[in-house]
């Protein structure tokens, strides 16, 4: 009875106090206190998680690097009059390919026919008194021989006729030299090209030397590239250079550098690098497109799958098994390198260690893993 009693007094006084506000912060404390108990041993009692982890191994790493470039003639002349005077005749346009000894174009050739008449003037009047001089040396000799002439007069004779002889010769010097500047009135391509450039047109007047035309000439091509500083240094001497068609990647040809720049662009800070592409397929004509691909100097690194890296204070870190609890820890590592797929690490690592390179997005520091799978 007094068991009952004291049992069914108890709900009573619980009652009367139920409203008071210290009893109901105690009731939510203790609430709070066993669910965050609950969750502690939830905790202690997490189950491992599968992960698959990778032996730790140093290997050769040579990474790759890609730049986009254009293609570009080998050779380029520029074309000119030997003469000046006023275009009269303009017969190609920039892209057009040309032969050799085709004409480009013409200037007006009248001066060049005027001197051209009188060095011919000059030259009859210079043969004429080589022939009056000539007669009189002939007659000379012969009255010296019969002894009616001085010998002076036979020596005036011959001094005259070799005078005469050399006005003939510079005569015809200048009569050819008025022919060719009479063909040079004709500006010809030297080689079979294409033209790239134009500076004048029709009824424009020349200067001897100007440039009149551009000519990109047949043959082996060159790719071109503006390179980085530090990429130069870090790439091996004489390097093979992939060289693939941006428009179509099947289109490709394998080079080598032909000549570096030895200045700096100030404007851009890079380097022009010229890659020589013997046989240069047909599909990469001037100025197409192109990506050079070049593998720089191997070195010693750790090549770990993309998803094995994570971040631990800010920082680049993987998760590195203990063998013998299985537990994972944070390794914060020196990221070498950033390639397709995979990370090359620099530091922080060593051989033999296993990382977790699948299943780390689960993990936190102390947890329990089981391996799934480890590769060597």
């Amino acid at each position: 009875m007094s068991r009952n009693a004291t049992s069914s007094a108890l709900p009573s006084s619980l009652s009367r106090h139920s409203s008071h506000p210290s009893v109901l912060l105690l009731v939510a404390c203790a609430a709070l206190a066993a669910a965050g108990c609950q969750k502690q041993q939830a905790a202690e009692k997490k189950l491992p998680v599968m992960v698959t982890t990778q032996t730790v191994a140093l290997a050769d790493y040579a990474p790759r690097t890609s730049l986009t470039g254009v293609i570009a003639a080998r050779t380029l002349n520029n074309l000119s009059f030997r003469v000046g005077g006023r275009v009269a005749e303009r017969l190609v346009d920039v892209g057009q390919h040309v032969d050799p000894g085709a004409v480009l174009a013409r200037i007006d050739p009248q001066e060049q026919e005027s001197d051209l008449r009188s060095a011919q003037a000059d030259l009859d009047a210079a043969q004429a008194q080589q022939t009056q001089a000539a007669a009189a040396f002939q007659r000379q000799k012969t009255l010296l021989l019969q002894g009616y002439t001085t010998r002076r007069d036979f020596d005036s004779a011959d001094q005259a006729l070799k005078v005469a002889q050399g006005s003939v010769d510079a005569a015809n010097s200048a009569l050819a030299n008025a022919k060719e500047n009479l063909s040079y009135t004709e500006l010809k391509a030297g080689a079979a090209g294409v033209i790239t450039a134009r500076q004048v047109e029709a009824g424009q007047v020349v200067q001897a030397a100007q440039t009149v035309f551009t000519v990109a000439e047949d043959g082996d091509r060159d790719a071109v590239f503006n390179v980085q500083e530090t990429l130069v240094a870090q790439t091996a001497p004489s390097p093979a250079v992939t060289i693939t068609l941006l428009a179509d990647p099947q289109i490709r040809a394998v080079g080598k550098v032909r000549e570096i720049s030895p200045a700096v662009d100030t404007a851009s800070g890079s380097i022009r690098v010229k890659i020589g592409i013997p046989d240069t397929p047909a599909g990469m004509p001037l100025g197409a497109a192109v990506i050079g691909t070049v593998s720089a100097r191997p070195v010693k690194a750790i090549l770990l799958p993309w998803q094995a890296l994570t971040s631990a204070a800010g920082k680049p870190a993987v998760w590195v098994v203990d063998p013998s609890s299985k537990a994972v820890a944070a390794a914060p590592v020196d990221v070498l390198a950033f390639d397709s797929g995979v990370v090359a690490v620099d530091n922080g690592l060593q051989e033999g260690q296993s990382v977790v390179t699948a299943g780390g997005q689960l993990l936190s520091p102390g947890q329990t893993v089981d391996i799934a799978g480890a590769s060597q």
